[in-house]
């Protein structure tokens, strides 16, 4: 019988989320793994320091990053100089890479809220009521803050993003192992963000998920495409999460619960395979 792999599961069990308990879905899901893995779980702070001693680094519920900002980039730099296996890999170019993914979008002219971190691009927004100010660095909604059009030439320019705030119907996320889809969720009350249902996407929803998938490049890994249903019914995207994006799967049925865990188990392995370490 082949040997193990080993798994260094990278979460923070305590961490206080609104209106959903992140460890839950990280015991469930490294149970789940367990199946075909020899797992250990371990706070994020300590994952530098212990990585060494497994096949595969994988990063789910470790919270925003700018809580420990030098201890995730030093974390970063050792992985790459070791050759160290993690997953998702550090090539993603979404929120993994920090917010600048949506000023490189919105230049590139794909379906996203217009986004500019200069006042000289301020004529790019449309015009409306509110915008949102938001921290490059940002997470879960810190920092963020709604101003009127007013205040925009006197904003500290530089680490901030300013997008439109727009009046949405809803927003739904679609959630990919790899490049193939597995489930879709939708938030029905635009003032509870976190009170999410199954969704049937369309043909036209996939396509529109599948290009943000595309073009982030991310062979393997799990990856969550937000985006908002407009007035109108055009999506936009609003984030695309491949660091460590929660999954909601304590609200989907047992087969595709079943069918998420079996997705990223292969997906692991095909990873394992695939990327020798160095």
């Amino acid at each position: 019988m082949p040997d193990r792999r080993s798994v260094l599961f990278v979460t923070d069990l305590a961490y206080q989320a609104r209106g959903r308990r992140y460890c839950d879905e990280d015991i469930f899901l490294s149970s789940r793994l367990r199946g075909d893995f020899d797992i250990a779980l371990c706070h994020p702070l300590d994952a530098a320091a212990l990585m060494g001693a497994f096949d595969v680094v994988v990063v789910r519920n470790s919270g925003p990053v700018l809580h420990y900002q030098e201890e995730y980039d030093a974390f970063r730099e050792r992985a790459t100089a070791t050759g160290t296996r993690v997953y998702n890999p550090l090539t993603g170019r979404g929120d993994m890479a920090g917010k600048q993914y949506l000023l490189d979008l919105t230049a590139a002219r794909y379906p996203v809220i217009p986004s500019i971190d200069r006042p000289e691009d301020l004529h790019l927004l449309p015009d409306t009521d509110q915008y949102a100010v938001k921290p490059k660095a940002g997470a879960d909604s810190i920092g963020l803050a709604f101003v009127p059009r007013e205040q925009l030439d006197r904003l500290a320019y530089g680490d901030i993003l300013v997008q439109p705030r727009i009046d949405f119907r809803y927003e739904v996320s679609f959630y990919y192992v790899d490049d193939a889809f597995q489930y879709a969720l939708h938030a029905p009350d635009p003032e509870r963000r976190w009170v999410l249902e199954p969704y049937q996407p369309s043909d036209a929803d996939l396509a529109f998920a599948r290009n943000f998938i595309d073009w982030n490049t991310l062979d393997h890994g799990i990856q969550r495409v937000d985006a908002c249903r407009t007035r109108e019914g055009e999506l936009l995207l609003v984030e695309l999460e491949d660091l460590n994006p929660y999954l909601s799967l304590e609200l989907v049925p047992d087969q595709t619960r079943s069918s998420f865990v079996a997705s990223m188990t292969e997906s692991l392995h095909r990873f394992l395979d695939t990327q020798p370490r160095t």
